[in-house]
């Protein structure tokens, strides 16, 4: 979720911060305000190319930054930590919301007037992707050019499947595949055998003596430096614990002494408390000290132990010449020991393969006939959950598509197996020559299925792929269509969930996130709409709202909308304005609402673009202007009961 979004020097933006709500949040304003650059903004921090274009005139860099509240447990997380930026004791540190740990990732991006921007990760300097990857798990961005991305065959099936929640499927058919592909390699090596294959088997002959000579054991190097720390200082260790020793137990001294140690001197007093007749009283004391005498010899004897280094320099000769031979396998097999271990491992079966005989590649060619079934079984099993999810995600969706002004537009989602005649793909299999590459047809790491998202935008068109059907405003309806008809089904998922433990929340992984995101949590994701009420107006525009506002129920969203009868809905509304800034700074949320943010310019006469949240008074004024352009006392009526209804509504 998006706790805060601050901009500086970005276009017109001379200074601004956005909180937005955690359900809906409108921002509006008058066409070429700067809306635009809020969603400039957005995307910098998403890992979007800059430009010093956007850089605010006579400054030296744009910046902007995202706090977002994620949950510990997410992928958002993860990658923040395989990037370096979080340790596993922050990962851990985030506060508790229903059980759930949550922390704060801050996510920021400086474009210079001149050279190459920057981007950062909780404090962290990382490469762009990093940032892309990130955000991409807490932002999907709906805009008319985030559309084209849907054209994309891979993102289509990513979203069937994250609708599916066929992870479980999902996984049983990749360790097929893998195997399959396993077995392929190595088929595929004994198939192409040249000359050089004698020339390779005596290298991994030698390599695989030279280890096995070594004989090196996983961590042993780590172990033997330890062990030769030890050796180095055993002088210091031996001069010290001697010394204790002297203290505690003159018998473990190597010379003479007439000085008493502690043990001896507790022993003569035990001798001469033991020797009172007169009172009983000292036997107490003469059992404590013989007590205390008993602790004495158990700290003596192990410090005696302590003092067994006895490697000598014949010792630490032998441990460094070890070491070295360590050393040598790692510098030519490593990085680590481990690695090499794991290298010697693969050589040997590579060096059967290489002296194979052609009973071994048929025996081969009978495991990759196995593989191949199980990938295939799998396959199928795969397809099955995606083709019953297909029909019923497509029906949600054009009735969703109804009710956005969209009245006889349909999507169709075909899930279509690129052969289901099993028999032949085996003969096809079973055909395989020494001079091709082994075919997995029609296979591919993704399953048996093509996937394919048909839109109609009315009645009487033609059925076309989507992103050629649907201009940029139909297509932002139909985002939104699909995001409610999926929220739908992880609701159901949640609540069966619950129903199958005894109401105890489970957080289930529903696979990859539509467009940029994969494996999220719904909670953890902001949705941002741009576009989406294009062409709507009325009663369609009304109920445009009330979707966005559903769909706020479960995700962040965010929409930059004309229309009043959709920001009516909103949970909270930010209002981006031009004006001319005034000497010393200017507020131009002074008589609107609150001053979130506030445009700063020692300048004077200069136009700039501020965002200010609206709330009470303020806002009524916002949606009267958004209805009518003015704020008479028609359109004022009228906003409160557009405020009013869907306050109401929303319950």
């Amino acid at each position: 979720m998006l706790e805060e979004l601050e901009v500086r020097n970005l276009g017109p933006i001379r200074s601004a911060v956005l909180n937005p709500s955690a359900g809906m949040t409108a921002i509006t304003g008058e066409t070429g305000a700067g809306k635009s650059m809020l969603l400039s903004a957005i995307r910098l921090i998403s890992g979007a190319p800059s430009g010093v274009g956007s850089v605010a005139q006579g400054t030296e860099a744009a910046w902007t930054q995202g706090v977002f509240n994620v949950d510990g447990a997410g992928k958002a997380e993860r990658l923040a930590l395989d990037a370096g930026v979080l340790d596993l004791e922050e990962a851990t540190g985030g506060t508790d919301l229903d059980g759930v740990a949550r922390r704060e990732l801050f996510l920021s991006r400086t474009v210079p007037a001149s050279g190459r921007s920057r981007a950062v990760l909780c404090g962290h300097s990382v490469p762009r992707n990093v940032l892309a990857d990130v955000s991409g798990e807490l932002i999907t961005i709906h805009g008319q050019a985030d559309q084209l991305r849907l054209a994309s065959a891979s993102r289509q099936r990513d979203f069937l499947d994250m609708a599916a929640n066929d992870l479980a499927e999902r996984d049983d058919y990749r360790r097929c595949w893998d195997q399959l592909q396993a077995v392929d390699e190595r088929l595929q090596r004994l198939t192409n055998q040249e000359a050089s294959a004698r020339q390779r088997a005596d290298y991994l002959r030698e390599s695989i003596e030279q280890i096995n000579k070594t004989d090196p054991k996983p961590g042993e190097d780590e172990a033997l430096k330890e062990k030769r720390s030890r050796v180095e200082n055993a002088a210091e260790i031996a001069q010290g614990v001697a010394s204790a020793l002297s203290a505690l137990d003159t018998s473990q001294a190597d010379s003479d002494t007439d000085t008493q140690g502690a043990s001896q001197a507790i022993g003569h007093a035990i001798s001469a408390l033991r020797a009172i007749r007169v009172d009983g009283a000292f036997g107490d004391a003469a059992d404590r000290l013989e007590s205390l005498n008993a602790d004495l010899a158990d700290i003596v004897f192990s410090l005696s132990n302590a003092m067994d280094i006895d490697e000598g320099a014949e010792g630490l000769d032998a441990l460094n010449s070890r070491i070295h031979q360590l050393d040598e396998l790692t510098r030519r097999w490593g990085p680590a020991l481990d690695d090499v271990i794991d290298w010697r491992d693969k050589a040997v079966y590579e060096l059967e393969d290489l002296g194979a005989s052609p009973e071994k590649i048929e025996e081969l060619k009978t495991q990759r006939k196995s593989a191949f079934d199980d990938a295939m079984n799998a396959a199928e099993t795969l397809s099955k959950k995606r083709a019953s999810v297909a029909k019923t995600l497509a029906d949600t969706v054009t009735t969703e598509l109804d009710s956005l002004a969209m009245a006889g537009a349909s999507l169709e989602i075909r899930v279509i197996q690129r052969n289901a005649k099993r028999a032949s793909n085996e003969a096809k299999a079973a055909e395989l020559n020494t001079n091709s590459k082994h075919d997995t047809w029609p296979l591919d790491v993704n399953g048996i299925d093509d996937i394919e998202f048909l839109f109609t935008p009315f009645p009487g068109s033609p059925q076309l792929p989507m992103g050629k059907s649907a201009s940029g405003g139909e297509l932002s309806r139909l985002m939104l269509a699909l995001e409610l008809a999926v929220a739908q089904r992880r609701t159901a998922q949640r609540h069966n969930a619950s129903d199958q433990t005894g109401g105890v929340k489970q957080k289930k992984d529903v696979g990859e996130v539509l467009v940029t995101a994969s494996n999220s949590d719904v909670a953890d994701m902001t949705f941002i709409f741009d576009e989406v009420d294009a062409g709507v107006g009325g009663k369609a525009a009304v109920e445009l709202g009330k979707r966005l506002a559903k769909l706020s129920q479960t995700s962040q969203v965010i929409v930059v909308t004309h229309l009043a009868q959709v920001a009516s809905w909103a949970d909270a509304q930010f209002v981006v304005s031009k004006g001319e800034a005034i000497r010393g700074g200017s507020n131009a949320a002074e008589d609107k609402g609150s001053d979130d943010t506030v445009a700063n310019d020692s300048s004077e006469g200069k136009i700039q673009t501020t965002v200010h949240e609206v709330t009470g008074d303020a806002r009524v004024h916002e949606i009267a202007r958004m209805l009518s352009g003015s704020e008479s006392g028609t359109s004022l009526e009228h906003a409160k009961e557009l405020l009013e209804s869907s306050t109401l509504e929303k319950g």
